[in-house]
């Protein structure tokens, strides 16, 4: 099985020249049925929010943008609760400076980005891939027996859960955990 991630940016004639023969999937919010599941945006429903006894959120992009603390701005709680798939940013020019991840909603705690990546952001898609995704996933590998590659498409392409220079690609997620090598 051969699994790549490639920027959904990409021209899909660009993508069908480099890649002929595979099997090319949208997961993000932009795509279609069943993949955009895949999209954090989407509000798969009752996702744990970490750190927090009992409470669940819609999307696990909602709980990653409601736990953001910012200087001018705490947490969101109403973020949360967001199932359009719209309005879950937030951002520095709005807000300022990010100070960091509020560790549940029980707390002051901010954790740094690359903590908070492995401790909150990475923790709830693996959740979402186990609990609300199996059904997809093990489509996936299916597919994976028919085409010699799979292209998954994302808007971020960053696979390092340690490189904090980009955002953190989802469809990586995927890749890492269909392959048996989840970074947590």
């Amino acid at each position: 099985m051969h699994i790549v991630v490639k920027s959904r940016r990409n021209l899909p004639r660009t993508l069908e020249r480099n890649y002929p023969k595979a099997l090319i999937l949208d997961l993000t919010s932009k795509g279609k049925e069943p993949w955009v599941k895949f999209s954090p945006f989407y509000p798969i429903e009752d996702v744990p929010i970490p750190f927090s006894e009992g409470q669940v959120g819609a999307s696990v992009e909602g709980i990653w943008q409601g736990l953001k603390v910012f200087e001018t701005e705490g947490i969101d709680a109403k973020k949360f609760e967001v199932s359009t798939m719209k309005g879950l940013k937030r951002t520095v020019r709005k807000f300022g400076t990010v100070l960091g991840h509020q560790k549940g909603m029980e707390t002051t705690e901010l954790l740094p980005y690359i903590d908070a990546r492995k401790q909150i952001y990475a923790p709830m898609y693996l959740w979402a891939l186990e609990n609300k995704l199996q059904q997809e996933v093990q489509q996936i590998k299916k597919l994976a027996q028919e085409y010699d590659t799979i292209v998954l498409l994302d808007y971020e392409t960053n696979g390092d859960i340690n490189d904090p220079s980009k955002p953190l690609s989802h469809a990586f997620l995927v890749k890492h955990y269909i392959e048996d090598n989840f970074p947590i």
